[in-house]
């Protein structure tokens, strides 16, 4: 049994020891002093030191989930080798069957689920052939695995030394002497700061990505031949994403850890992956060198993937409709007898009613398609297709005249509870002295990492929130300091979308009563008849069939929930639009039939935008101009080519460097710019410039001085003593 407190004796560290059964006790007794008892693996499961033999192989793995409804493929047949020292990509939409693969590689899937048949090899052992025991002495030590929300992984009520240390003792490698020494070098190797002090913490003192560098070192902590990633950088900002992946790329690099990383952004994929396989339907449906697979894709699926995404380092010129896969993924109860993908893709042919197998169509490529496996190039391009994706008649609005939205010293502190009878107040300085103007027919991009006051600033000038200071002109009406009363008869006119619909649909009312709720407050409409009228046409223009009306927020998905979202702020016939993060949790298909819906709209009922964002690329794709908020402060202002082009502001810079994209030939020759450390707190924010604690220009005056907000160049505002020097 493990006993209370952090493990060990003889460390600074330490508190209390671990209770080990007394023949691990004599064993690690037997070691004491050693840094670690090398090479050892489970007795059942002994490495292969032959590096002919590939660190996985997956060969026709299938995996079913029971239940009352029929049996659910979620795997099909599917195969892969992972070499030792390589990093395979595995990408798909949701639903595809990329995360009960990694479960069934780890053996960690429950009823109903079940694997039916394949292999799973490790290290040239079947690790479906092993008892109970045998994979929980292989989990954590030779094989182990970083979940997308590490609060889910970590124990919240014991500390991440005792985590950390009880992982390396468990498994016969260490003592509790040297895991404890070994705790120390892991964090300060991921990139904790101050490991000694984060050793004694618990987990939810740590933001997220700190969090995600614990889960790594957990993973790293046994010095695993592999590590399997699912999603580790999804909830993560741009800049924490951008070190995860270095960290990911450096440990594949310095330890010859093999990798597997499950991602949905094609961007991530083509920083670490060598090589990578795409999941449709439960199959593997391409597979190939990630630079060629990206470059050119032999699978319609791969290629409507790679076109649906927006890139940050390509200017939209007029046409800003992004490519999109029309229809939905296959019901996993009833496959298709054909190609899986056949219903949803724009090259179909006749032969593709029969079902195709994983083909080699160029040395080393695979792919599973009638229409490529003779070795021809799916010649369309995103630019040149008109399947799926018709010109947009977008013009860049006017920013001259007076804005619809004109915000001025705009002001939000929120008061923290006192921590001692004499203690003063502490605040949280959100927003501070933001100015900002919005012109109808524009889409105004804002942009920064979380905790930068972006959703507080939304909330702020739909006057969910009331300002402390500063002015909020709505079409010329100061709403900072109105009564409710006299902001309703303009609040019809301003809605807000939110990132998770799911959170802002009533669940019990139907989709016809949300969208109708709204017309009634407002007396948009009279008799019932009337409203009826009005929710099947907001469906219509969201893109859901009629009949949606009838039925509730739990039977849509997530992109339905969204369009269900959009619709009921268009219910009222609003100018001014607000839509905080309202692709973030989306698929990348869903994610540009979003973007698409919202262009459409924006064009047929001349909709105003403020558009927030962690994907600057979407940013870019949406935006005609850009904010840049960092600690409450406005970095810079620009219009969206010049921003992304030529960025004044440091940060803007080092925001922009983060950003993967979606080619592993242009990823491999970027020069990379790393942001250091994390956002310091906005309850005690740096003096002067606030960027300043992690800016490579900082000098003296940075702290001694605020820099005004000045224009630079055309359009281009920067608040920066040092503005465009950063190269």
């Amino acid at each position: 049994m493990v006993g209370g407190g952090v493990p060990g004796t003889g460390h600074p560290l330490h508190r209390s020891r671990l209770q080990f059964p007394r023949r691990r006790r004599a064993r690690l007794a037997r070691s004491e002093g050693a840094q670690a008892v090398t090479a050892m693996t489970s007795n059942a499961m002994p490495a292969d030191t032959n590096t002919a033999v590939p660190a996985l192989e997956v060969r026709d793995l299938k995996t079913q989930f029971f239940t009352d409804d029929g049996v659910v493929k979620a795997v099909d047949g599917v195969s892969f080798t992972v070499a030792p020292g390589e990093a395979l990509g595995i990408v798909g939409e949701s639903g595809s069957g990329k995360s009960v693969t990694a479960l069934s590689l780890m053996r960690l899937l429950e009823e109903p689920s079940r694997i039916v048949g394949g292999e799973i090899r490790f290290q040239g052992k079947n690790v479906l052939e092993a008892t109970d025991e045998e994979m929980r002495n292989l989990r954590g030590d030779r094989m182990a695995m970083v979940f997308q929300d590490p609060m889910t992984s970590l124990n919240p009520v014991i500390k991440i030394a005792r985590q950390l240390i009880e992982t390396m003792v468990v498994h016969g490698r260490y003592t509790p002497d040297a895991a404890a020494k070994r705790a120390v070098s892991l964090l300060g190797r991921m990139g904790v700061g101050a490991p000694e002090r984060a050793l004694d913490s618990y987990p939810h003192q740590f933001s997220g990505g700190m969090r995600q560098r614990v889960m790594l070192a957990l993973g790293m902590s046994n010095e695993p031949a592999l590590l399997i990633a699912d999603e580790p950088t999804t909830a993560l900002d741009v800049t924490i994403q951008a070190q995860i992946l270095d960290l990911l790329r450096e440990l594949n690099r310095d330890f010859g850890t093999a990798i597997v990383l499950i991602s949905h952004d094609l961007g991530v994929i083509a920083r670490v992956c060598t090589r990578t396989i795409v999941m449709y339907g439960g199959e593997v449906v391409e597979e190939g060198p990630t630079e060629d697979l990206l470059r050119d894709p032999r699978h319609p699926y791969s290629w409507a993937l790679i076109n649906a995404v927006p890139r940050i380092d390509e200017t939209t010129s007029g046409d800003r409709r992004l490519t999109t896969i029309e229809g939905q993924p296959p019901d996993p109860l009833n496959m298709p007898g054909g190609c899986r993908f056949a219903p949803r893709c724009p090259f179909r042919i006749a032969k593709c009613e029969e079902h195709p197998e994983l083909e080699e169509v160029l040395p080393g490529r695979k792919a599973r398609c009638w229409v490529t496996q003779g070795g021809q190039k799916l010649e369309l391009n995103r630019r040149a297709t008109e399947a799926t994706a018709e010109p947009s008649t977008h013009r860049a609005p006017a920013t001259t005249g007076e804005p619809v939205l004109k915000v001025r010293g705009l002001v939000k502190h929120f008061p923290l509870p006192k921590t001692g009878f004499f203690q003063p107040r502490r605040v949280v300085h959100a927003v501070d002295d933001v100015d900002l103007d919005v012109f109808r027919g524009e889409t105004v991009g804002l942009v920064g990492e979380s905790g930068c006051g972006k959703s507080t600033l939304a909330r702020l000038v739909t006057r969910i929130h009331t300002p402390d200071a500063g002015t909020i002109a709505f079409d010329g009406t100061d709403i900072a300091q109105a009564k409710q009363a006299e902001i309703r008869p303009l609040r019809r006119r301003m809605q807000m979308v939110f990132q998770d619909p799911y959170a802002s649909l009533n669940p019990r009312m139907s989709v016809g009563d949300i969208l109708g709720e709204p017309l009634l407050f407002h007396g948009l409409t009279k008799t019932r008849a009337e409203t009826n009228d009005r929710i099947q046409e907001l469906l219509a223009t969201v893109g859901l069939n009629p009949k949606s009306a009838e039925r509730y927020p739990h039977e849509f998905s997530g992109g339905q929930r969204q369009r269900i979202s959009i619709a009921r702020a268009l219910a009222v016939k609003p100018d001014f639009i607000v839509a905080d993060e309202p692709i973030s949790a989306l698929d990348v298909n869903i994610q540009a039939q979003i973007i698409n819906l919202m262009l459409d709209l924006q064009e047929r009922l001349g909709l105003t935008y403020l558009f927030i964002a962690h994907d600057l690329a979407v940013v870019r794709h949406i935006s005609d101009r850009v904010v840049v908020l960092y600690l409450g402060k406005v970095m810079e202002i620009a219009p969206s080519g010049a921003i992304f082009d030529r960025p004044l502001h440091p940060y803007t810079r080092y925001l922009i460097s983060a950003v993967p994209i979606p080619d592993a030939a242009v990823e491999r020759g970027r020069s990379h710019l790393a942001l250091a450390g994390e956002l310091p707190s906005a309850v005690d924010p740096p003096s002067g410039c606030r960027f300043r604690t992690r800016c490579p220009l900082a000098k003296p005056i940075c702290a001694a001085e605020p820099p005004p907000l000045l224009e630079h160049a055309p359009g281009q505002f920067a608040a920066c003593h040092f503005a465009g020097q950063l190269t």
